[in-house]
C-alpha cells in the first residue's frame, strides 16, 4: 500500500472536522484543506495548506487534491442548502481517479442502507424517521452510496450515531450490520477514521461504529 504523507481533507471547518484536522496534525501528516469559508478557520499550522473552494465545485476539489495521498472527508448537509452528498462524492471519485489517488475515508450517519446490513429495531427506527422527515437528503445520500459502490476506489464509509464533541477516548464497538451503541465522541471518530485511512481493514464497506 502506498505510503500516505498528505491527506486531502473535505469538512475540516465542521465541529466533527475540527477534530479531525487536530489528529492528523498530532500524528504528523501534511494537509490540505478544502474551506468555503477560510477566514473562519481557527487552526493554525505549518502542516496545513488552505484551498478555498466548494465540495460543490469540480475545479476546486482539483486544487485540493493535487499532490495528495488520501482523502478523508467529514462533509454534511447544511440546512437551507443545495444537496451536497451525491455530487460532491461524483467529483471526489472522478478527481481521486484522475490524480491516481486511491484511499477515501469518508463520514455518514447510521441511515444509510447496505446490502449487508441487519440493522437492529432501534437502528432501522432511526434509518426510517430519516427517510420520513428528510426524503430528499436521504436519497442523496444513499445515491451518494450507490456511487461509492460503482467505483473503483478504495473507499471506507464510517457510519455513526449520536455525535458527542469532546475528546473521551472510549472503547469501540465495530460493526458490519449494526449499530450497537447510541453514542460516540468527535475525538473517537476521528481516531478511527485516520487509523481506516492507514490501514484499509475495511476496504469498501461500511462499518458503524459506536462507544461501548
Amino acid at each position: 500500500m502506498k505510503i500516505i504523507n498528505k491527506v486531502a481533507v473535505l469538512g475540516g471547518g465542521g465541529r466533527t472536522g475540527n477534530y479531525l484536522v487536530n489528529q492528523l496534525l498530532k500524528e504528523g501528516f501534511s494537509i490540505k484543506l478544502l474551506l468555503r469559508n477560510p477566514e473562519n478557520f481557527c487552526i493554525q499550522s505549518s502542516q496545513i495548506e488552505i484551498v478555498k473552494g466548494d465540495a460543490l465545485d469540480i475545479e476546486s476539489i482539483k486544487v485540493a487534491f493535487q499532490d495528495c495521498d488520501a482523502v478523508i472527508t467529514t462533509v454534511g448537509q447544511r440546512k437551507d442548502e443545495p444537496l451536497v452528498a451525491s455530487l460532491a462524492t461524483k467529483n471526489i471519485l472522478q478527481v481521486m481517479n484522475e490524480y491516481g489517488i486511491h484511499r477515501y475515508v469518508l463520514l455518514a450517519g447510521l441511515n444509510i442502507d447496505t446490502p449487508f446490513d441487519k440493522k437492529s429495531t432501534k437502528t432501522q427506527m432511526a434509518t426510517e424517521w430519516m427517510k420520513t422527515n428528510f426524503p430528499i437528503i436521504q436519497e442523496d445520500r444513499q445515491k451518494a452510496y450507490n456511487l461509492l459502490e460503482e467505483s473503483n476506489v478504495n473507499w471506507t464509509q464510517v457510519r455513526v450515531p449520536f455525535i458527542e464533541f469532546k475528546d473521551t477516548n472510549s472503547e469501540l464497538a465495530v460493526n458490519l450490520e449494526d449499530c450497537l451503541g447510541d453514542k460516540i465522541s468527535a475525538y473517537d471518530i476521528a481516531n478511527f477514521m485516520i487509523q481506516e485511512m492507514t490501514e484499509s481493514k475495511f476496504s469498501r464497506q461500511s462499518p458503524f461504529i459506536s462507544a461501548i
